[in-house]
Order: C-alpha cells, then sequence, then structure tokens
C-alpha cells in the first residue's frame, strides 16, 4: 500500500504514492527519472548520491521518500538555470574536477552546502566539507580547486535554496565525515 506525499524537486510541486520503505535516491531515479543522482554504495560511505532536502546536503540512500513529504528537493539537475550551469557546475568543467563523473553530481551538491554557509573556504575546509564523498579517479586536487574556484565567482557556490517548510519533525545528518 502506498503512502501520498507531496514533496517539492527542483521547484516543481510532486504529488506522488510511494512504497513506506522507498528510498529517495530511488524515487528520484525511478519515479522521477532524474538519473543525476547516482546510486554508488547503498551503504551512506561514497556520497554519489547526495542531494539537498530543505537546503541541506543529505545522502539520499539514508532517506525515505516518505520521509521528504512536504520537503524541498533540489538533485543535480536542479543547478542550471535556463541552460546556463551553475558556478560550481562551470567550475568543475573548467578546472577538470572530474574524471568519470560518476561522483561528480554528489561532490557539487555538498560543495554548494559548504560555499552557501562559508563563501570564502581554505583548502582544508573544502577537504574537510567532502570527506564524506569519495572519488576513486582522482586525487582530489581538481575537485578542491574547482570548490575554492566557484567560491570566488560573483554568487559563489551558493545557490537559491527553498526554506525548510517549518519542519522539525525530520533529523538528517549532513554529508560529512
Amino acid at each position: 500500500m502506498g503512502v501520498p506525499i507531496r514533496v517539492t524537486v527542483n521547484d516543481v510541486a510532486r504529488d506522488l504514492e510511494v512504497e513506506p520503505r522507498l528510498l529517495l535516491v530511488h524515487m528520484l531515479r525511478d519515479r522521477l527519472g532524474l538519473t543525476g543522482t547516482h546510486v554508488g554504495c547503498d551503504t551512506s560511505n561514497c556520497g554519489a548520491c547526495t542531494v539537498h532536502l530543505d537546503g541541506h546536503a543529505v545522502k539520499s540512500c539514508t532517506v525515505l521518500a516518505v520521509q521528504t513529504d512536504g520537503a524541498h528537493v533540489t538533485t543535480i539537475e536542479g543547478m542550471a538555470k535556463d541552460g546556463v550551469l551553475h558556478p560550481l557546475q562551470e567550475a568543475f568543467w573548467d578546472n577538470h574536477g572530474l574524471q568519470c563523473g560518476y561522483c561528480t553530481p554528489g561532490m557539487i551538491m555538498a560543495a554548494s552546502e559548504l560555499l552557501a554557509h562559508n563563501p570564502d573556504p581554505t583548502e582544508e575546509e573544502v577537504r574537510t566539507s567532502l570527506e564524506g564523498n569519495l572519488c576513486r579517479c582522482t586525487g582530489y586536487h581538481n575537485i578542491v580547486k574547482a570548490v575554492l574556484d566557484a567560491a570566488k565567482h560573483p554568487e559563489g557556490g551558493r545557490i537559491p535554496v527553498p526554506p525548510p517548510a517549518g519542519r522539525t519533525d525530520i533529523t538528517i545528518g549532513g554529508v560529512g565525515g
């Protein structure tokens, strides 16, 4: 038996009926076709599934879809606006902050939360904030360089994030560590 939820994903309100055990990552990928959110490990270790939930970076493999009722979710697809890449997406491109690209959406989503709270991070702060996101291809040098480059952009790495909908009934850990 499905549970009805109303969730706003990338600024589009969605009315869905979901199984109580359905994970957010699978709702996004399988039900909504937003395949930019990757399933990397299913154990919350890699961060490839990182999205924003009410403005906070979370690993969507640790969140049940029913927990997003009334919430705002932003995925990597919601970063670009009107066909223009977000400053972080552009910086990853310009600084070769990706190789295979599998971890890139999660890295960008985690980095955007960092820059929303700390628009001028040090290299050490960037590295610390991305500890919960694994890249198996690079030494992270260009990823860190991309985040620092995005921070120099007039808009920084910040994205407009809908305010939490006054929800206090859900506690979800961030992606760091």
